[in-house]
């Protein structure tokens, strides 16, 4: 933990309410030992603190969030029908959509536009009885893994201020993270949801593609054959819940899957009889040692709860970034501009500017060639789990880094790409569409968070809150809680 600069104050730890999960609120008013009026009350007064130490709020929806509590408190006093997240605050990210309210998405160009019509999740969310607290912060279109843009400026780890948050979806993360709510909406196109849910020491996950809609909005539509909306929450329990009521076949999203496929709360147990690859570093990748050590003590649990672990190497070839993410990834992102010209971006992130000019650099055959590896690669992992119900790594090589920089340019002593070398296990598996999850499994010496992350085959989302609901009963982490410094 950092130590409290002279001058600074210490945000009190987040109200008894503020602390619970979905589940435990859902179960908590319909006892009625408390009412979602209480809730939301204690949980917007920390999600203001939280927003004041790490900057985490675009748009404030509180008044409306009230008068949701207020209705939802009558609701169930008076016994009426109720949704499944009836009461519960959820933050949504500033690159979806809520009706009626600035979807900046962090770039100039866009500060003064208002979505006209709720996401798909966002439709659900409001029909299962959520609350919609506030818009979350974003980079610039989401185009690099920290929450930092030109619109709202930095986002900071609740952690240790003076770390990045990590993003895009930076500012949903660390909202929970503090206590500014339970769930949260992100989007993760090389690793945004995973990257910052590992940062801020969070449950995240990335549904297989296609399993939950990005339409109407998601915008700008970047990363398009990348991108996946999901939870990032404090408990599996909560993901598992949300990702209930979030999944469904959308036709205005050309990806959406048709699937029936329930998920129930995931309850812990043995892993007996499931056997889990193990990678450390895909077979290419440096790890700073924190984070090696974390994984390693992770694998020990995973093994101490009945799993048989197998170790893998050589999982992705080693040019993956150069030969098959960026022609896809930055060609996807300079495409989604659309027709604004050069002077929408004059006040955009330099590296944002250079992302967009790297990307009109690859032609039509490089883009449809790393496609064909890209399916190769897919094809890899499918075989893979063949022989495993699951592959586990690192979630991101290296702890948050500095807030306001752009990336790690060295790990270990290796030269890695400071854009995204530093996060060599999230961006692969986008390119798969399999899911995966971010657990909290340890600190590092700073008492930064670390992820282990978990891949499932397609569409085994529930096999993912299996194993993810025993390693938390077995290392338990909602009960830490970071110190906020307020200057």
């Amino acid at each position: 933990m950092q130590d409290v600069e002279m001058g600074a104050a210490t945000a009190a730890a987040p109200g008894e309410l503020a602390r619970r999960s979905a589940t435990d609120l859902l179960a908590g008013y319909r006892s009625g030992a408390f009412t979602p009026s209480e809730a939301v009350d204690q949980i917007l007064s920390q999600l203001a603190i939280v927003d004041g130490a790490c900057n985490v709020v675009v748009t404030d929806l509180y008044d409306g969030a009230h008068a949701a509590a207020e209705a939802a408190t009558a609701a169930y006093r008076s016994g009426d029908a109720l949704g499944p997240l009836a009461g519960v605050p959820v933050t949504i990210k500033d690159l979806v959509f809520v009706k009626d309210v600035a979807a900046k998405g962090g770039a100039p160009s866009l500060k003064d536009f208002v979505a006209t019509t709720d996401a798909f999740v966002v439709e659900r969310l409001k029909a299962a009885g959520a609350i919609v607290t506030c818009k979350t912060t974003t980079c610039e279109s989401g185009y690099k893994l920290t929450a930092d843009n030109p619109v709202t400026g930095i986002t900071r780890n609740p952690w240790s201020q003076d770390r990045t948050s990590g993003g895009s979806s930076g500012g949903a993360a660390a909202a929970v993270a503090g206590g500014g709510g339970p769930i949260a909406i992100g989007t993760d196109g090389v690793g945004s949801i995973r990257v910052p849910s590992s940062f801020c020491g969070v449950f995240g996950i990335k549904p297989t593609f296609g399993l939950v809609s990005r339409a109407p909005g998601f915008f700008p539509p970047s990363w398009g054959s990348l991108a996946h909306t999901g939870p990032i929450t404090r408990t599996v329990a909560d993901a598992a819940l949300m990702l209930d009521v979030i999944a469904g076949h959308d036709a205005r999203d050309a990806a959406s899957l048709r699937t029936e496929t329930r998920y129930p709360n995931p309850q812990p147990g043995s892993l007996e009889g499931m056997t889990i690859g193990v990678s450390p570093d895909f077979g290419y990748a440096p790890v700073e040692p924190d984070v090696a050590a974390a994984f390693e003590a992770a694998v020990a649990a995973l093994t101490e709860l009945g799993a048989k672990t197998v170790h893998l190497d050589a999982l992705v070839p080693a040019d993956i970034l150069e030969s098959i993410l960026k022609p896809i990834a930055l060609s996807e992102q300079a495409g989604s501009m659309g027709d604004r010209d050069e002077s929408a971006f004059a006040q955009s992130d330099p590296d944002f500017r250079d992302v967009l000019a790297k990307g009109r650099t690859y032609s039509g055959v490089d883009y449809v060639e790393a496609t064909h590896r890209r399916s190769k690669l897919r094809a890899r992992f499918l075989d893979l789990f063949s022989g495993i119900d699951m592959l586990a790594s690192p979630t991101v090589a290296i702890t948050a880094f500095a807030a306001g920089e752009l990336g790690a340019d060295s790990i270990a002593g290796r030269t890695v790409d400071r854009h995204l070398g530093w996060s060599p296990f999230t961006w692969p598996i986008n390119l798969t569409g399999l899911p995966a999850a971010t657990v909290p499994c340890g600190f590092d010496q700073a008492g930064l968070p670390i992820g282990l992350q978990l891949v499932a085959p397609w569409l085994e989302e529930n096999r993912l809150f299996k194993v993810a609901a025993a390693f938390e009963a077995a290392r338990p982490w909602a009960q830490h809680w970071p110190e906020l410094t307020l200057a």
